[in-house]
């Protein structure tokens, strides 16, 4: 295990045994959770025969928003912790379509892979190698899908200015913001089609700094679907989705 992703391991570990299963059960994360899952079921296509995969699952919080409207979710994550607490929160839903793995692949094809602030732990290398590996995994036509932090966001550099210790609280030191356009391009390279679109502008980072304001948070969702209609601002959104088919 490299240095980098041993310093993830560590940090998810700790994470993942306490924080973030109070902050991820508060009202304003949950609402940006459902509304993520039936982002992901809109752009993918995804559904009752759909096998997803989930790159860096975390808890399993978005999976198992997924699993009543898909075929089978299988989630992986590194993090011990993470794995033990989605199996436990699946048994508790009484959730059967949905199974966690520790570790870094799975096994099978899928017609959906999904990672939620994922790709923007991984290293280089890693991160240029991703397309062509997920190709062995989807079945033709399959969808990807990912939703990481970007590069030029407006909310990234306010937050560094005026919170730069809430921020750390919230990022490793080994990930990082990414260019949209750029990160797309790794798939295009790799032959996929792929569009790039902004998820929100201030909305998710609202949501974590007050986790328990789910007024609030629609609140921002909304105003977030008309700000993105304007081109200067979606530019400074705060995460991009990448839409990538086989």
């Amino acid at each position: 295990m490299s240095d980098a992703r041993q310093r993830e391991l560590e940090y998810h570990e700790k994470l993942y045994s306490g924080f973030a299963q109070s902050h991820f059960a508060r009202p304003a994360v949950r609402a940006l959770r459902a509304h993520m899952a039936q982002r992901i079921l809109a752009v993918t296509g995804a559904d009752q025969g759909s096998r997803v995969l989930s790159l860096g699952c975390g808890i399993g919080d978005t999976e198992l928003l997924l699993a009543p409207h898909v075929g089978e979710v299988t989630g992986i994550d590194l993090s011990p912790a993470a794995i033990r607490q989605a199996r436990a929160d699946a048994r508790a839903r009484g959730i059967r379509n949905a199974r966690f793995e520790q570790g870094t692949g799975a096994g099978g094809r899928f017609d959906v892979a999904i990672a939620i602030f994922f790709l923007h732990h991984l290293p280089d290398a890693e991160l240029v190698a991703l397309p062509d590996q997920l190709r062995e995994q989807l079945t033709p036509g399959g969808v990807f899908y990912s939703l990481d932090p970007s590069r030029r966001r407006l909310a990234g550099a306010v937050g560094r200015l005026l919170i730069p210790k809430l921020m750390k609280r919230y990022q490793t030191e080994d990930e990082r913001e990414l260019e949209a356009e750029a990160t797309a391009a790794l798939f295009r390279t790799a032959g996929w089609e792929t569009r790039v679109a902004m998820y929100d502008f201030g909305s998710s980072p609202l949501a974590g700094l007050f986790p328990g304001w789910r007024a609030g948070y629609r609140m921002a969702r909304r105003l977030d679907d008309w700000v993105l209609r304007v081109p200067a601002l979606a530019r400074r959104g705060s995460n991009f989705e990448v839409i990538a088919r086989a």
